[in-house]
């Protein structure tokens, strides 16, 4: 293996292993419905609300990326959903499958060889797709583990 494939191995198992954290999946799984707009103690958000900002904050670090003409939504409300609860009883589905949507869309750049990981993304301001695939792994890791607690603490473990 040469260091490419070693560099794009250690990105996608930074993503996609869960080595000392939850994944995604499962920390949106079993959340009962009734709950999903529901707030803990001290806990800043809903359930909703963080699964909502790992969808679009996601979804901006990817496009962003990939995109020269992509527009973020403001920061930092355009990164939070409105309101504390589901629009409607699909909305919640419908968010997690955008997040997998966009996330296995990432994976299959981070794989592609033909993309230099190290190269400056055009309009980028200098970040890399190296860079930016740590700053979704990061982001991803927190508020994930931020569901997780919410999760836990809803169900009172």
């Amino acid at each position: 293996m040469n260091q490419n494939e070693y560099l794009r191995t250690q990105i996608r198992d930074l993503l996609t292993r869960a080595d000392a954290h939850l994944m995604f999946d499962e920390a949106v799984a079993g959340i009962p419905p009734n709950l999903h707009g529901v707030r803990h103690g001290s806990i800043a958000h809903t359930p909703w609300q963080l699964l909502e900002h790992l969808r679009i904050t996601q979804w901006d670090i990817i496009w962003y990326s990939l995109k020269p003409d992509h527009v973020s939504p403001s920061w930092p409300d355009g990164h939070w959903p409105p309101r504390d609860t589901p629009p409607d009883a699909r909305s919640w589905e419908q968010s997690v499958a955008g997040f997998r949507t966009d996330f296995e869309a990432f994976l299959g750049v981070i794989d592609d060889p033909s993309r230099d990981l190290l190269a400056p993304i055009p309009w980028g301001e200098g970040r890399t797709l190296l860079r930016q695939a740590l700053v979704l792994g990061k982001h991803n890791s927190y508020h994930i583990g931020q569901l997780v607690q919410l999760k836990k603490a809803l169900a009172g473990e």
